[in-house]
Formats: C-alpha cells, sequence, structure tokens
C-alpha cells in the first residue's frame, strides 16, 4: 500500500490534470492555449506546403501571399473584408428565408432560386487552379459550397468581362468545347433559357450585384495530371460584371445537380473535402473522392432543407467555452437551422447564442485589457507586450456527439497586437440561420460525403 503522502500526492496531481485538460474522441485538449499572438498574424511570405497531386489540388487564400493573384496595391482593409462579409451573410439568409417562405407558400420559386440567383461574390476568399479545354488552359478560380453552376469568362466577351489575371479562356481553341443545346435535358435541369438560335443561355446574378451571363456549355475540366472529367458541364460568361476581384471564375460545390460535386458523383463517390490553412501565408487543399479512412474525422448527418436543397445543412446543438458546456437551450440553434459554408468568413449564431459566448469568453479572458470594437466584433483585446496568451477553447457541439473545437486562429481575428477580436458574430434577426464561417473552419479535414448524407471533421487535416 502507498504511503499517505504519496496518495495525496498522487490524487492532487490527477485533480491537476483533470483541471488541465479534457479528453475528446480519444485524444487529450487542453482546457487553455497557450499562443504566441505573432504567430497567427497573417505573413507576407508564402509556407506551402501541399502541391496539387493525385486527386487534391491545392487552395490558397486569393489575396495571401500564396496567391497566384497577390496583388499588393488591391489589399483589403479589415473593415472592408467584414463589411463584405456581413454582405454576403444578409443575402445569404434573404435567399434561404425567401425560398422557404415561396416553399411554405406553395411556390416553385424556392426550387428555381439557387439555379438563377447567387450570394454575393466579393467575400469568397479560397481558390484553386484547374485547366479547361484540349489543350488545357490554366485558370484560377473561387470554390464555393454555396454555389452550384460553375462558370469561367469567355472570349469574345461579346457583352463585357472585368479584368482578370489570366489569359481569357477562348473556345475556338479547344478541340473538346461545345455548346448545349435547347432540347438537352440539362438545359432543363441548369435552370437555363434559350437564345434565338436555340442556343442554351445561363445567367445568375450574386447578392452584391454582381452577375455572369453566357453559353452553357460542356468542356474537358482537368482537376490534377490523373483526374480529368470529361463532357463537364459549365458557364462560358460572355457578360461579366461586379466584384470578381481578378479570378477567372468559379467551381460550385453545393447539392444541386449544377455542381462540379453532383456532376463528379458517379467517378467520386459523391466525396469531396477540403482543409482551409491556420493563416493566408499557408497553404490548404480540396480533394474530389474519398481519401482513405481517418480515425480523426468524426461525423455529424447531413440535413437537407426543402426550401433549399443546395445547401449542406448541420445539426448544431451548443456550444463549449473551455471546460463550460454553455446553458443554451439546443431549439436556439434547431429553431432556426445552420449551414456550413466556405464562403462566409465569420461564423454567424442567434444573438442569445452568441451572448453566451461572448460573455463565458470575457470572463476566462478578464485578465486581459480589452479594446475597441471593430465592426462586426464586439470583444477585442490589446495584446501590447504579451508574449504568451492563455486562450479558451471554443467548441461546436453537433448531433451524434462530434464536437468541432476550434482550432486556435479560428477563435481570435487578428488585426494586430493591439486588436485581437472574438471571431464570432451575432445575428440581427433572431430567424435567421447560423452559418459555420471559413475561419472557424480552419486546419479541419472538413468532409462532405453526400452519398451518406454525413459530414466530417477531422483535426490537423493541413498538416
Amino acid at each position: 500500500m502507498a504511503p499517505l503522502p504519496n496518495l495525496f500526492f498522487l490524487l492532487a496531481y490527477f485533480s491537476l490534470v483533470s483541471f488541465c485538460s479534457r479528453v475528446h474522441g480519444g485524444e487529450t485538449q487542453p482546457s487553455f492555449h497557450s499562443i504566441d499572438i505573432r504567430s497567427i498574424i497573417p505573413s507576407t511570405i508564402c509556407s506551402s506546403s501541399n502541391a496539387s497531386s493525385g486527386n487534391r489540388l491545392t487552395v490558397v487564400h486569393q489575396h495571401g501571399p500564396c496567391s497566384p493573384l497577390i496583388n499588393p496595391r488591391q489589399r483589403l482593409s479589415h473593415r472592408k473584408i467584414l463589411h463584405r462579409d456581413q454582405a454576403r451573410v444578409v443575402s445569404l439568409h434573404n435567399r434561404i428565408s425567401t425560398s422557404r417562405k415561396d416553399k411554405s407558400a406553395g411556390s416553385l420559386a424556392g426550387v428555381t432560386v439557387p439555379n438563377r440567383v447567387g450570394i454575393s461574390f466579393s467575400t469568397l476568399d479560397y481558390v484553386v487552379t484547374v485547366g479547361f479545354g484540349t489543350p488545357k488552359k490554366h485558370f484560377t478560380v473561387i470554390f464555393d459550397t454555396g454555389s452550384d453552376i460553375s462558370w469561367i469568362q469567355c472570349q469574345p466577351c461579346a457583352g463585357g468581362c472585368y479584368a482578370q489575371k489570366e489569359t481569357l479562356f477562348d473556345p475556338s481553341q479547344s478541340s473538346t468545347y461545345a455548346n448545349i443545346s435547347c432540347t438537352s435535358a440539362d438545359c432543363l435541369s441548369f435552370g437555363s433559357y434559350c437564345d434565338a438560335s436555340s442556343t442554351c443561355i445561363y445567367s445568375v446574378e450574386y447578392g452584391d450585384g454582381s452577375y455572369t451571363v453566357g453559353f452553357l456549355a460542356r468542356e474537358t475540366l482537368t482537376l490534377t495530371p490523373s483526374n480529368v472529367l470529361t463532357k463537364f458541364d459549365f458557364g462560358c460568361g460572355e457578360t461579366n460584371k461586379g466584384l470578381f476581384g481578378s479570378v477567372a471564375g468559379l467551381v460550385g460545390l453545393g447539392r444541386g445537380k449544377a455542381s462540379l460535386a453532383s456532376q463528379a458523383a458517379q467517378v467520386y463517390g459523391g466525396v469531396f473535402s477540403y482543409c482551409l490553412p491556420p493563416r493566408v501565408s499557408s497553404t490548404g487543399y480540396l480533394t474530389l473522392g474519398a481519401s482513405g479512412p481517418s480515425p480523426n474525422v468524426k461525423f455529424t448527418p447531413m440535413l437537407t432543407e426543402p426550401a433549399a436543397p443546395s445547401f449542406y445543412f448541420v445539426e448544431l446543438m451548443g456550444l463549449r467555452v473551455g471546460e463550460k458546456n454553455l446553458s443554451i437551450p439546443s431549439s436556439t440553434f434547431t429553431d432556426v437551422g445552420t449551414i456550413i459554408d466556405s464562403g462566409t468568413v465569420i461564423t454567424r449564431l442567434p444573438s442569445s447564442g452568441y451572448s453566451a459566448l461572448r460573455d463565458e469568453f470575457r470572463r476566462q479572458m478578464a485578465n486581459y485589457s480589452m479594446a475597441p470594437p471593430l465592426s462586426i466584433f464586439d470583444t477585442c483585446y490589446n495584446f501590447t507586450g504579451v508574449v504568451s496568451v492563455s486562450l479558451p477553447p471554443v467548441g461546436l457541439l453537433f448531433s451524434g456527439g462530434v464536437t468541432l473545437d476550434v482550432d486556435p486562429s479560428g477563435i481570435l481575428y487578428v488585426v494586430s497586437m493591439s486588436q485581437a477580436c472574438l471571431a464570432f458574430a451575432a445575428n440581427d434577426d433572431p430567424g435567421s440561420i447560423s452559418i459555420i464561417g471559413n475561419v472557424q473552419q480552419r486546419t479541419y479535414d472538413i468532409v462532405y460525403d453526400v452519398a451518406r448524407g454525413m459530414i466530417g471533421f477531422g483535426a490537423g487535416g493541413c498538416s
């Protein structure tokens, strides 16, 4: 039998371990993250760890130093980024709210809206490089889980094009390009219409007023050297105007029939995944097809909203800060619904849920000096002169017992050492859906298994 003092020592030791750590998914997690705040301030030097290979495409932030589109003169201020993010959220809320009202009233408008109306485009951050045509030409495009129709700008730009970084796609130089006829079932299923010459025309108007119009066409799409899709339906944009930046176009990864995810489902089994890097100066990946079983990935059900079938709904049940599960009724989240979205920057929560998160976060961060609010953020800190910050973990609790423990890079939105803000915001309308934004998705392998109706979260995905 152990001497009594040693027993007391052991009890004290294990009590300390219990206080300082928690176990989730078989892994021990710290109750506080100890971070050097300078480590999550964006760098001006690219730190690339992934190259496109196999079925994996390299993902970069279009405004970061790894981007082929980078233009220092076009860098956006934090206020402008957050303002545009709010515009996207408003357009997304309006789109889903309108579709729900139309659906409940028995209108068919809720079915056609996803094919004709897009969410605000200007905050879409992450890009991949793909090849169109034969021989292939490379183009840098946005990828977006909130969009269905993929499109790029095309010569001769009869109605006008915006300035993009790469040379415009010329359909006449590709041996595999073909316009889609009005008699094709694809023309109708894409929500498109016909011109006087019986050629199928697509159009998408985004929530920020940007729009693209052109021919619905079929072409060879090269994702990686070993992953080529023939007869890929996309929009060949002849009239494109708005806040598109210098990208060549967009690849839609929504749940609609027109999306890349749906068109490639037979080839890749209805699965795609991505990992968004922890900072804009590093790289992540986008993968089509299952990359093999991973013990780190935990799955929660993917829900379907009949009024908004293109979006990926999940069931958010609650929130945790540090060791504390917040006293928020699950109906706070389930009554309005939650989507996960690659294009929204900051996670939006019902106001009562956000208030509980903010108040507990402030309580656990009481040792640090507050800083003035910034845009949509009301909880900011001044870390001037602070080397290491003890940051309480934030957990998003989903149905099925799955928790997304937000990476430290996704807990704070760091403008500078003197202004680092809690990277969550409240919805203005209590009836609006929650949105899991891309900042909170950082470093996770986010797996969209449409075939099984599941969404998975795997920690340490970008490593």
